[in-house]
This record gives structure tokens, sequence and C-alpha cells, in this order.
């Protein structure tokens, strides 16, 4: 059960209900209903997350490997569940999402390799000049802010999920860390 209760959209401002849903899936997340204790926070962080979205420079997959990587990295079942469908929706394959899941990383071409080994690095405080010098031929420096912002932020937002002991929506269940 969780640490803090699931708000239902009477328990929220009017202009805050609808921010207890995912407008990808229609239907309310678990992480924002509890967000919703605080319909401040829950109002900044979805602000946040939708900047990360829709702001950071990436590509709709750059995006997803990103945030696969980092629910891998801090080791967050949730918010990888939450993200693998949507990771095949950017046309993501399972060979890929099995492969940042369990950390085999032969699935991905170069350059994607040294996104997600960045990532890690990112999540992990880990960055050295090899590192960052690799992902820097490959990405420009608006781009790189946008990659560890999203990886930084998304490692955050699994904090929160972590402190509240989420659980999956009702209905579901995990997709596991290899969900071929």
């Amino acid at each position: 059960m969780a640490r803090v209760p699931y708000v239902e959209a009477s328990d929220v401002p009017d202009e805050h209900e609808q921010l207890l849903e995912s407008v990808l899936q229609g239907k309310p997340l678990n992480v924002y209903r509890s967000l919703g204790n605080n319909p401040a926070v829950l109002a900044g962080m979805r602000a946040f997350l939708r900047s990360l979205w829709h702001d950071s420079g990436l590509s709709d997959r750059e995006r997803e490997l990103t945030i696969l990587t980092t629910a891998a990295t801090i080791d967050n079942r949730y918010e990888w569940h939450q993200h693998v469908n949507i990771a095949r929706d950017v046309g993501i394959d399972d060979a890929v999402v099995a492969g940042i899941g369990t950390g085999d990383l032969s699935a991905l071409d170069g350059d994607e390799r040294t996104l997600v080994e960045y990532v890690r690095a990112v999540v992990e405080g880990d960055v050295d000049a090899v590192t960052h010098e690799s992902i820097a031929a490959l990405y420009d420096d608006a781009e790189l802010v946008g990659i560890a912002a999203t990886a930084q932020g998304y490692a955050a937002l699994g904090g929160l999920i972590r402190a509240f002991d989420l659980e999956l929506e009702s209905g579901s269940s995990f997709h596991g860390w290899d969900p071929r």
C-alpha cells in the first residue's frame, strides 16, 4: 500500500483535476494521484516534466531511451513499466527495451549506446571527461542539457515514487525488465 493516499479529482481544486490524468493513457496515474496531496507541487512537477518532454531538444526515441535508462539505473519498476509502452509507441523494439533493462546494450547502435552510457553516468553522478566528450561529439550543448535534465528529472520523479512506495495502477502487472 502506498505511503500517501491516492487522491481523487474531488480532492483537488478544480484547476488541478486534469493534472491527475495521463494525457497519453487517458486515465489517472498513481504517481500524479500521490502528488495531488499537494496540488501546487503536482502542478509544478507536471509543468517541469512537460518541459522535459517537449523542450529537451530530443527526439521521441531519444527521450524514451533516456527515461528507460534512468528507470533501469535507479531500479524503478513503476517508472519503467509506464514507459515501456510509450517506448514501443515511438518505435523502440523490445530487444532494445530489454537490453536497457538487463544491461546488455548489444541491440543498440553505437550512437544510442553512447546516449545510454551517458545517461547512466549522469544518473550515477559519474560523468567523466571521456564520457562527456563521447556524447558531445553527437549532441550540441542545448541537447546535452536536455539529456541531463531529462535523466535527472526522471530520477527525481523516481525518488518520489520510491519514497511513496507507489504501486502499479489497478489491473496492471509489471512488464518485467525484459518485456519480450
